[in-house]
């Protein structure tokens, strides 16, 4: 066989569709973010303004989580030297798991490299503690529920999105004996649209099923101590597992759930993805538990993340620019084909400092091809001014609809 020629025919096949992707290089500046520099593939830099970010509130760059990051490098070194069972067990994951327990009112959390990991060897290992486990999953559940509800061999049905009636449905087809977990996201990063947390928890109840909640997009923005859409509506104690990130609006690195002591001590016993890898660099622990202990009590913060997505909204509105709007702080401006999307993208970059990646296929459905902005407290309004008006300038250059979408 010609392995080459597969690998090319493969790779020739994205670039065809438009929608094969290349990597940006920036280099964050401590305290001037959004702002970065763009390293080009000749060596040249370019300073760009960075508009698709995961870092939602800046805290990648706050002193408090800088300062803790320096204080258990200088005391403890670089990495953990092990995994959690052999050596790998700090003070600082302890007190970093204590911190998130606290913060979405569980018994005990559970740490992991990233919330990737978490989804997918939590999601994998729960059929073995329930044995003929059935699992419902919203069809849009992000691709680490989805492998791990793979991979977990056992029984699964995937409901429409946000359909609880559809979800009521295939519960009630199934052997009331038989165990059931539903699992479901608060906040969907793509179109930005929240799930009916409520509605969910009120089925299982029904039909004695666990709930497992996927808060990666929504922990440290939503609620009044950051513990997400759940808490923000006073549904936390209705969450049997409870998934969230470090990477995002903490702005550090690792993922982990929050559950009932027993769950994530089985959790802990049983995945493989928990017990053979190489556990969190102390600091890296030592500077998320930081920034949500900040994030507990900085609702202003949050507040101003909120108000800069009504901005852009309300620009964008204005000119009458297609992007989805389910009150939520993701901005997605439909383009709705991967080389327009790809020709914006390359054009905001190179001309106007603005970087924002594209969206395509598979991520999103083919013809919603999008750009996803991700407004946050450190972007002001020059930044602001500067997407609007490149954004009215490259959608006229393009012959692109300007009919809103509704959401």
């Amino acid at each position: 066989m010609d392995y080459q020629a597969h690998l090319d025919t493969a790779l020739q096949r994205l670039h065809d569709e438009g929608r094969y992707r290349t990597f940006i290089d920036i280099e964050r500046k401590r305290g001037a973010f959004p702002h970065a520099t763009w390293v080009k593939s000749d060596g040249t830099e370019q300073p760009v303004t960075v508009w698709c970010g995961n870092d939602y509130l800046g805290m990648g760059q706050h002193p408090v989580v800088l300062s803790a990051m320096h204080e258990a490098i200088d005391a403890t070194g670089a990495g953990s030297g092990g995994t959690r069972n052999i050596s790998g067990t700090t003070v600082y994951h302890k007190a970093l798991e204590a911190e998130l327990s606290d913060l979405h009112g569980k018994e005990a959390a559970l740490l992991f490299t990233s919330a990737y990991i978490a989804n997918d060897a939590t999601l994998s290992t729960l059929p073995k503690l329930f044995p003929g486990l059935i699992v419902y999953s919203d069809e849009l559940n992000h691709a680490s529920m989805i492998e791990g509800i793979r991979r977990n061999g056992g029984a699964k049905r995937i409901f429409k999105h946000n359909d609880v009636d559809d979800l009521r449905a295939k519960l009630a087809a199934d052997d009331p004996a038989a165990p059931k977990l539903i699992a479901f996201e608060s906040v969907y990063s793509m179109d930005g649209d929240f799930g009916p947390i409520e509605a969910i928890c009120d089925l299982a109840d029904e039909f004695g099923a666990l709930t497992y909640l996927d808060e990666v997009h929504a922990v440290g923005m939503y609620g009044p101590r950051g513990g997400g859409v759940a808490e923000r509506d006073r549904l936390m104690h209705r969450i049997d597992i409870i998934n969230g990130t470090l990477g995002k609006a903490f702005g550090v690195h690792g993922g982990y759930i929050a559950a009932s002591a027993k769950m994530c001590d089985a959790i802990r016993s049983y995945a493989p993805g928990f017990i053979f890898t190489t556990s969190l660099p102390p600091a890296v622990a030592a500077g998320a538990a930081a920034s949500v202990r900040h994030l507990k009590t900085d609702q202003e913060l949050r507040e101003r993340h909120q108000t800069q997505a009504k901005i852009l909204k309300t620009r964008l509105r204005a000119l009458g620019l297609p992007f989805i709007d389910h009150g939520s702080h993701i901005v997605p401006v439909i383009v709705g084909d991967p080389v327009h999307t790809k020709l914006i993208s390359d054009m905001l970059l190179d001309q106007h400092g603005i970087y924002v990646q594209p969206i395509n296929y598979p991520t999103v459905p083919r013809g919603t091809e999008r750009l996803r902005f991700t407004p946050s407290p450190v972007h002001g309004p020059d930044e602001m001014n500067r997407l609007v008006d490149a954004l009215d300038d490259l959608w006229s250059h393009c012959a692109l609809n300007r009919a809103e979408l509704s959401a």
